[in-house]
């Protein structure tokens, strides 16, 4: 999305030329083929884990942090396992994300007429905030130390990804 979004705004009259429709297929089958890569291997080492008498999720949503709460073994693997893929997902996604943004902003600038900036920025201003409350959210519940951890505090912050930025998605995209 963040090449394709740098590629429509700073690029318009090469879109077809920059982003064919093999480009788009691979980049749909390359995104699925690893999202089902790191959930199965997620799924693989939370059934490794043995789970206590509850079964009662403390969460909206069955969310890997709530499940490893319910564990009895061991869950140091797991949560090796969580940070790092979280880590990298996140930061390589983010810095993605940056610098396709960096490339627009730098596009935008330069523009000659105000009004032609102004109509630019307020475009990329709805889809910026829904970048900050995403990113932000998702590294303060998934890249924190499991002693600063709150149960209570991750379901507050998960509904701003899972009920705030679906709904503000439409508007970044107007």
């Amino acid at each position: 999305m963040a090449y394709d979004r740098y590629v429509a705004i700073c690029n318009p009259l090469l879109y077809v030329i920059l982003m064919p429709r093999k480009l788009c297929i691979q980049l749909i089958v390359i995104t699925y083929v690893y999202g089902l890569t790191v959930g199965l291997v997620q799924t693989v080492v939370t059934f490794c884990l043995s789970f206590c008498d509850s079964n009662m999720v403390n969460h909206f949503y069955c969310d890997d942090v709530p499940l490893i709460a319910l564990a009895c073994s061991d869950t140091q693997v797991k949560e090796l396992t969580l940070l790092i893929i979280a880590g990298f997902n996140t930061l390589c996604s983010l810095l993605i994300v940056l610098i396709s943004n960096g490339f627009i902003l730098f596009a935008i600038l330069r523009i000659r007429s105000a009004e032609g900036r102004q109509k630019a920025f307020s475009t990329c201003v709805s889809h910026l905030t829904s970048i900050t409350i995403f990113y932000g959210t998702i590294i303060f519940m998934c890249l924190q130390p499991k002693k600063s951890h709150s149960l209570n505090t991750d379901k507050f912050a998960s509904v701003f990804y899972v009920v705030v930025i679906p709904m503000r998605n439409p508007l970044s995209i107007a």
